[in-house]
């Protein structure tokens, strides 16, 4: 019996110290969140009531993010939706201790080399919207549609390779948001997502 009480306690433990993740469901109201962005801007999900809006879990030192961004593929897409009224958000998750982290001021001269297009970039080093949603991989994608509703998580695409041009790929984001503007079904809700893990703060 204490053998098993141990054990358990154990368990409990572990489960514990795991980071809190994956609240938000495809389906459901999209969960509410604050952050501030590297411009010192403090965005809410309230603000784009009405509006569809592209969460982005980013890392620039993981090999799949930077990738997207070299090819260019990423800023592209990121124009292609704020010409149709899309929001953007970047997300990066990477604790303030990680050597992946980046200040504010060196975010924003990133932000011009890899030639971003999105509407802001969060600094969410505390992982309080990346735990919220469960953001598990830089990229991992989440599709909000103007009702308030998460109706896409997962890949960016269908080529997890970090070598090749994604701009050969399927594009899980841009078909479910052309799919919500044309007020069709969204043709895939959920895919798994791939990259480097988030470097969220213990």
């Amino acid at each position: 019996m204490k053998t098993q009480y141990w054990l358990g306690s154990l368990a409990a433990l572990a489960l514990a110290a795991l980071p809190l993740l994956a609240q938000a469901k495809v389906g459901a109201p999209a969960p509410a969140f604050s952050g501030t962005d590297i411009n010192g801007k403090v965005h809410k999900l309230s603000d784009y009531k009405g509006r569809i809006v592209v969460l982005e879990a980013f890392n620039p030192d993981c090999p799949f993010s930077a990738n997207h961004y070299k090819t260019g593929a990423m800023p592209a897409l990121q124009q292609a939706l704020a010409s149709k009224g899309v929001v953007w958000l970047v997300v990066n998750s990477t604790a303030a201790s990680h050597a992946s982290y980046r200040k504010p001021e060196a975010a924003r001269r990133e932000w011009q080399t890899l030639g971003m297009k999105a509407t802001a970039w969060i600094d969410d080093h505390q992982g309080n919207i990346g735990r919220l949603y469960g953001m598990k991989t830089t990229p991992h994608l989440f599709v909000i549609d103007a009702q308030g509703t998460l109706v896409y998580a997962g890949s960016v695409d269908d080529l997890p390779d970090a070598n090749a041009d994604p701009r050969t790929a399927k594009n899980y984001v841009r078909a479910t948001v052309e799919a919500l503007l044309a007020g069709r079904p969204v043709p895939v809700a959920e895919t798994k997502p791939y990259g480097c893990s988030v470097k969220y703060a213990e």
